[in-house]
């Protein structure tokens, strides 16, 4: 298994954007520098009314499939 840690900060209308599905991905930069993509369905379960905002860990396998993703504060 593989950890990524990243902090993600969208606003509400960006949160919005990838939940109609305008956008497949979610990209972003984890701790070491490494640009990650993944689902952005993987992050519909985090949206409020503010958007997202927090620190968050995603757990691939070896081979780089998903097994999830976790806000961690």
């Amino acid at each position: 298994m593989v950890e990524y840690h990243f902090y993600l900060n969208l606003t509400n209308d960006e949160c919005m954007a990838y939940y109609r599905g305008d956008y497949e991905f979610v990209q972003v930069i984890e701790d070491g520098g490494k640009s990650i993509r993944f689902p952005a369905s993987h992050i519909r379960r985090f949206v409020s009314s503010l958007g997202i905002r927090g620190r968050f860990r995603l757990c691939l396998t070896d081979s780089n499939n998903f097994i999830s993703l976790e806000k961690v504060s």
